[in-house]
């Protein structure tokens, strides 16, 4: 009797475990999980977590997620969007990723070939790839080509609330990307450009609420490429120059070998480092097609508008640029140059304020803070407040310059000459107040040559000589 029951409890327990088995089998596979833990991750810092974070994004979890924990990657983790489909990473602000061998620490990849227009996006775009997202995650570079984060190919790639410092380059845009948003970050303290548009055929960015500061190569830089509709706002920008490296700028729209216009660079603070030999604040250079035999002046529609500049040798360099207008800025310690204008045409400059502010110089500074024309034809100067230029030839410079329209300027105390006119042909220079009511004063206005040009109902004090 005892066996009969054993074998019937054996059966039953078997039977049981076979039920559970088949039901198992009946249940929907578990969802791949985000979080780095789960794959491996220790986040201590001393392990290499490269693997598990790659893993992470290769189950195609979508929203991946690192929790607080210092993470060490040694190879770029790849964010390929067409096999992961949609994807974020995620790091709430308390996860850091230190970037320990070469390369980007993170890189999406897209196959986005089309343009900003909807008809081009194709579906596999709109299905898998579109809007990659990077929040919250502090990455540290710890190799000497260790970079940030790179981009190519990518549809509405946004990065928020990151910090990249001790890196190459903080974010690194390549090849073809459309409708990037670059929001509220801290790229500080890298080696190479902070944001870099490296030879990057790119429409409509937003670069807003950030601190770009003391990278060596650059705060924002564009270099050869396509770029159009790039908006710079809100931002602080400041110290991105290697003292011992190649002239570069806060924010520079370099065109040589390229082609890039429709710039808007408004509300932000963008200053120092007036010992890095030609350094600059703003600088937008061309031609973009020289060895195409173009020298037609072609690249710029750029608005700068509503910025503090200072404490740069130039604050705002415009060099073979066209269709810029500049106005409601206020300038100071411009060491060579506040505004130096050369090569360029359809430039505007309206109402803007460089004051020689006793808050912020010493006379042993010797800062300039001129303002030059050179080379240039078709360009309004108006409502431009300039005061105390020391060590230059005027605070207003316009030379060899043609079909200028200069009205309604006030210049005031400069060293030398207030107003400088050499060789100016075919131009109008009316309604200024150009004085020096300081003991001693220099020459307040001074015509050079020229032909042409209707100087008239100016208030010039003292007389002209």
């Amino acid at each position: 009797m005892r066996r009969v029951l054993l074998a019937v409890a054996l059966v039953g327990v078997v039977t049981a475990g076979v039920t559970l088995l088949a039901a198992a089998r009946l249940q929907p596979p578990r969802p791949a999980s985000g979080s780095v833990r789960d794959h491996g991750a220790k986040g201590d810092g001393k392990a290499d977590d490269t693997a598990a974070l790659q893993a992470a994004i290769d189950t195609a979890a979508g929203a991946v997620h690192l929790p607080p924990g210092t993470y060490r990657v040694t190879k770029t983790i790849l964010v390929d969007l067409d096999k992961t489909g949609f994807a974020s990473i995620s790091g709430g602000g308390s996860a850091r990723v230190v970037m320990a061998g070469a390369g980007p620490a993170f890189k999406f990849v897209g196959t986005h070939a089309g343009t900003a227009a909807p008809a081009t996006v194709k579906d596999n775009v709109w299905d898998r790839q579109r809007m990659p997202c990077i929040d919250g995650v502090e990455i540290v570079g710890d190799h000497p080509e260790a970079n940030g984060i790179e981009a190519a190919g990518t549809h509405m790639l946004t990065v928020t609330r990151v910090l990249i410092r001790r890196c190459l380059h903080g974010i690194h845009l390549t090849g073809r990307n459309r409708n990037v948003t670059i929001g509220d970050c801290h790229v500080y303290h890298n080696r190479g450009v902070g944001i870099f548009f490296d030879r990057v055929n790119l429409h409509q960015t937003n670069v807003t609420g950030s601190h770009v500061s003391y990278n060596g190569g650059g705060g924002v830089v564009v270099k050869a490429g396509e770029v159009r509709n790039l908006h710079v706002s809100g931002c602080d920008v400041e110290a991105n120059h290697d003292k011992d490296g190649p002239p570069t700028a806060n924010v520079l729209i370099d065109s040589t070998g390229g082609s890039n216009a429709e710039v808007a660079i408004t509300g932000c603070t963008v200053q120092h480092t007036r010992n890095a030999p030609g350094s600059a604040n703003i600088r937008v250079k061309g031609p973009s097609n020289p060895d195409k035999g173009t020298t037609e002046v072609r690249d710029g529609h750029v608005t700068i508008t509503g910025n503090v500049l200072s404490d740069t040798k130039v604050n705002v360099h415009l060099d073979h640029a066209r269709g810029v207008v500049v106005s409601g800025n206020t300038f100071w310690t411009g060491v060579e140059y506040n505004l130096l204008v050369e090569n360029s045409t359809s430039v505007v400059v309206g109402p803007n304020n460089l004051d020689r502010n006793p808050r912020y110089f010493r006379e042993e500074d010797g800062s300039a803070n001129a303002v030059l024309f050179r080379d240039c034809s078709d360009c309004t100067v108006s409502g431009l407040f300039v005061k105390g230029t020391r060590t230059a030839p005027a605070g207003v410079a316009v030379v060899k310059c043609d079909r200028m329209h200069l009205s309604g300027l006030t210049v005031l105390d400069c060293d030398t000459a207030g107003l400088l006119l050499d060789g100016l042909t075919r131009s109008r220079v009316t309604g200024c107040v150009v004085r020096d009511d300081r003991p001693g004063a220099g020459v307040p206005l001074r015509v050079v040559g020229g032909d042409g040009n209707t100087v008239a109902d100016n208030t010039v004090a003292p007389a002209p000589r």
